[in-house]
């Protein structure tokens, strides 16, 4: 008998309920500290529901026309819509300073911040920022305002707590908590953003707020959500912090963004080019292009090289060096290491300052007449570009054409004794296609790495197809 009580005991004991300190923390504490310093954004401009109804004319006098007058007015007047948008944020600065994603006040003619205790103020722009979608408002009053600091992203782990704050769905000041799904999410937002995913629940109106460590500090900010429904299903995404904080800044000190410019037009590698450019895998950013008179071109990166390393960071995707290049301060030096024709290769670059689209798409090209993306191919003797509508008309090519064109042919060149002119479109080398100069670049490599000493070219010549046997230099 004794033996079963003692069972029993030993059984009951198993199923206890776990001691105090096993539970999941609380994070009560962090939320009542920074809570305070979490904002709601309420933004307002003035919509048409359509154009003003014209107003008949009467003869002077009508008794009519008062009359019709007033009804077409007050018809305009309720054709006038206010819309609203209702979003998040949170002050970095006693002063004032309120950090919110830049879709949260686009086109906004009103913007309204209300703090924690309730209490609104009038905010005006500092600076916006499209490209990453962040934006920078202003407050007043006398007293300090409640804020809260940056956290080091870098150090931010897949699995870490993540405590979100905002204002979902109009509702008011909410609290979710979950974790760090994973880092460095792409969701074709800007080249110069890496996304945290988050499973804390975020939802509409959330936008704008601020994701904290365990210890309070922002970490993230909260951009985006992937939902089929609308609501959330568990996938968030958040700016990181070290970013965030790099634009803020800037906004703060200038009232606009201020990034690094490499002057480079750049595509991915993929697993055909990098076994014709002779790399171990696909790694790094193709340059397609060097935009004339750039910091890239002074440097004497060329098309076809890989971009593999960007002041002493590795490239391993397309996609991160506009990021890396846009963070490293404007005028500093910083070497670059580019693969070129089986070699690695360290260059010295100064970096110039992004210059703003409209001024990007005034950039002289490199001549007169001289298209976008030309590469030199010594081996053969020319210098080919990718085929646009100017050189469509320049050779007077088919409307159809695609590929890459003959700009120039050296006299006496192996390219000239295989037959080549000006106008002719390369489409393939070796029977395999190709779109792109960097492309072609990359074939007629791996064929002298080989030992050829001859390529087939299948080249379009005013919309004959013909093939040409083309001798490799050296």
């Amino acid at each position: 008998m004794a033996a079963a009580v003692l069972l029993a005991a030993l059984v009951l004991a198993d199923f206890r309920p776990p001691r105090a300190q096993t539970l999941l923390p609380s994070f009560a504490e962090v939320v009542e500290r920074v809570a305070p310093a979490v904002v709601n954004i309420s933004s307002t401009r003035e919509v048409s529901a359509g154009r003003d109804i014209p107003v008949p004319q009467f003869p002077p006098g009508s008794p009519f026309e008062e009359f019709f007058r007033e009804f077409f007015e007050r018809e305009r007047q309720q054709r006038e819509r206010r819309s609203f948008s209702l979003g998040s944020g949170f002050i970095i600065d006693p002063a004032g300073y309120v950090v919110t994603n830049n879709h949260v006040i686009a086109e906004a003619d009103e913007i309204t911040v209300i703090l924690y205790d309730e209490s609104e103020y009038r905010a005006r722009v500092v600076g916006r920022d499209p490209k990453t979608d962040l934006a920078l408002l202003k407050i007043e009053r006398p007293e300090p305002f409640p804020y809260v600091t940056w956290a080091d992203s870098d150090r931010v782990r897949v699995g870490d707590w993540v405590i979100a704050i905002g204002n979902p769905f109009g509702l008011g000041t909410s609290v979710t908590v979950g974790v760090v799904s994973a880092r460095g999410r792409d969701i074709r937002a800007g080249p110069y953003v890496d996304f945290f995913q988050i499973d804390a629940a975020i939802n509409r109106g959330n936008s704008g707020g601020p994701s904290f460590t365990p210890d309070g500090k922002v970490f993230g900010v909260n951009t985006a959500i992937y939902s089929p429904s609308g609501g959330s299903v568990g996938i968030g995404f958040a700016i990181p912090s070290n970013l965030a904080r790099r634009v803020i800044e800037s906004l703060m000190e200038k009232g606009r963004v201020v990034r690094g410019w490499l002057g480079v037009r750049i595509q991915t590698v993929t697993e055909d080019l990098a076994r014709a450019l002779g790399l171990e895998r696909p790694k790094g950013a193709l340059v397609a292009d060097v935009v004339a008179g750039a910091p890239a071109e002074e440097a004497g990166i060329l098309a076809g090289d890989v971009i593999l390393e960007f002041d002493g960071r590795p490239i391993q995707r397309m996609r991160e060096l506009p990021r890396v290049v846009a963070e490293t301060p404007v005028g500093e030096e910083v070497e670059v290491v580019v693969w070129r024709r089986g070699e690695r290769l360290r260059l010295r670059i100064t970096l110039g300052e992004l210059p703003s689209d409209e001024e990007l798409a005034r950039v002289p090209r490199r001549g007169e007449e001289a298209p976008a993306a030309l590469a030199e191919v010594e081996e053969l003797g020319i210098v080919v570009a990718l085929l646009d509508e100017e050189l469509r008309n320049r050779f007077q090519l088919p409307e159809g054409a695609q590929g890459v064109v003959v700009v120039r042919v050296d006299p006496g060149a192996p390219a000239a004794a295989g037959g080549l002119r000006p106008g002719d479109v390369i489409l393939e080398v070796d029977q395999e296609p190709v779109g792109s100069p960097p492309e072609l670049l990359a074939r007629i490599y791996a064929a002298r790495s080989q030992g050829q000493r001859t390529v087939l070219l299948l080249i379009d010549r005013g919309g004959d197809l013909q093939f040409a046997a083309v001798p490799l230099r050296g």
